[in-house]
Parts: structure tokens; sequence; C-alpha cells
């Protein structure tokens, strides 16, 4: 709900907190009672943040996550549709409530009465928020699918190439239309406007290949449960980037190196 490492933590907190200090005689069901207190948080947190939202430098990513393959395929599935960095960004079209009622039905699969309860709202209102979110959803979305194999070598030759500075290396692995965005936050060095074309996102990276140090480390990693890569540079996460695709070919990067979102990331790449 809130694309936000350190604002998840919060509310989780601030529910368990509720949680342990109501009345035993208040919470009937737990479940029921816990997830009508963080959904309500996460609502209140999100109309907080718009105007931060609003202000923000250059284009605004969620906080990047380290996510790991599970075992089980429905499961990866539905966590690879909800976090991915496109699917987050797109939920910022949506109002809080709209985005609460949105993703509890249609990620956690909550029944409507249940949604229209937690959120204080209407059964109707509630179906037609979702029906609306679904609109705002799918205008923006394209789904490809691509074989877990295939992602994880086209990522390895573009890591490759960047490093080296191959500008034909490069195109070969973007589509026309590829789009890289660039968050910083106004805090370090980064993009103002998103960067559209095989020969300008080849160009980009190859400049920040040659501004790279010795001491530069890039490693493959699931970012957001999608194929990506992390940076380090003296001895810290610089950033961070997840890797979108289309017809076998590179077509959207999206690079976190606002500090504030790399937090939470370890500060030394694994051996």
């Amino acid at each position: 709900m809130l694309g936000s490492v350190m604002d998840a933590e919060d509310m989780v907190q601030d529910t368990f907190l509720r949680w342990q200090n109501a009345p035993v005689e208040e919470v009937r069901s737990p479940k029921s009672y816990l997830s009508t207190v963080i959904t309500r948080l996460c609502i209140d947190q999100l109309r907080s943040a718009k105007t931060q939202r609003e202000q923000y430098i250059g284009p605004w990513l969620p906080e990047p996550l380290i996510t790991e393959e599970t075992s089980d395929i429905d499961e990866h599935l539905a966590l690879s549709d909800s976090l991915s960095m496109a699917f987050l960004v797109m939920l910022e079209r949506l109002s809080p409530i709209e985005r609460a009622c949105f993703l509890l039905r249609e990620v956690f699969d909550y029944p409507y009465p249940e949604i229209a309860t937690i959120v204080d709202k209407s059964e109707a209102n509630c179906r037609q928020m979702v029906h609306r979110a679904h609109e705002h959803i799918d205008a923006g979305n394209r789904r490809f699918e691509i074989e877990p194999e295939q992602l994880e070598q086209i990522s390895a030759r573009f890591m490759k190439a960047t490093a080296e500075g191959d500008m034909d290396a490069l195109i070969a692995l973007l589509t026309d239309d590829v789009t890289v965005w660039s968050d910083g936050g106004g805090k370090v060095p980064a993009a103002l406007n998103p960067i559209y074309g095989p020969q300008k996102v080849a160009r980009f990276f190859v400049k920040l290949a040659m501004r790279m140090p010795p001491d530069t480390q890039m490693r493959l990693r699931r970012v957001n449960d999608r194929p990506g890569f992390i940076v380090w540079m003296g001895g810290q996460v610089d950033f961070v980037a997840e890797v979108s695709f289309r017809d076998g070919l590179i077509d959207a990067l999206r690079i976190v190196r606002n500090p504030d979102k790399l937090r939470h990331l370890p500060l030394t790449p694994p051996v």
C-alpha cells in the first residue's frame, strides 16, 4: 500500500501496539481487527504523504525490495504481480481508499462485505472503487511472459555491457521504446525526467560506467520480485535497478538512488 519499507514497518508496529492495548471484548476476530486497523492506518499515512509525493523532485519510485524465489508457484505469481515497481507506481493513480479496496480484493481476495467494513464504505461503493481502480491499472498495464532463465541471461548481459561501456551491446538488448526512470529524490544526481529510446538509454549507461570507481561491484538480484541488480560504490549501495522485458528485450529500467530508500539494504555485497 505504501511503497515505503520504513512506513510499512511503522504501520505494522502501530497496529500491533493497538492490538496489545485493545480490550479483549473488542477483538472478536484478530484477523478482522488487525486488517481493519492496519488498512485504516495506511490510508491515513497515504493522505499525509500526498503533499510530499506532489513536491518530490524527479520521478518517484517505491523503495526497492530484494526478494527471493518461492517454491509455491501460485504464491510466487501473486507476489510478483503485487510487488513490481511498475504496479506500485500505477497504484499512485488511485486514491488511498481506492488503493485499499483494490489490494484487499485483488491481492488478498477479501470478500466485498468484509472490505466494506474495513474501509467503512458501502459494499456497492467498494465494488465501484475496485472497478474504477481496474480501469486505471489496466490502462497502463503491459504483461509479457518470458522464461525466468531468459530474464537472468539478458540481465547479466546488460550488466556486463554496462560495466564494459559497450554501447552497441547495450542497444542490442533494448526495445525501440525502452524507458529509464531514475529516482534520486533531489538528494543525489539522477535524471529529472524519464529517458526514452535505445540510443539515449545506452548512452546514459555508458556515461554511468565511465564514472564508476574501480571498487564498483554489481550483483544480479531479484528486485521487487523482478530481475534486477544492485551496484555498490565506495563501500555502500549506490543504486538498485529493476528491469522489465518485452519480446526478449529490455523495455524499462527503474533505478533508485535516493539514499533514504536504500538504508535497509546490505552495505556490502555478499562474498
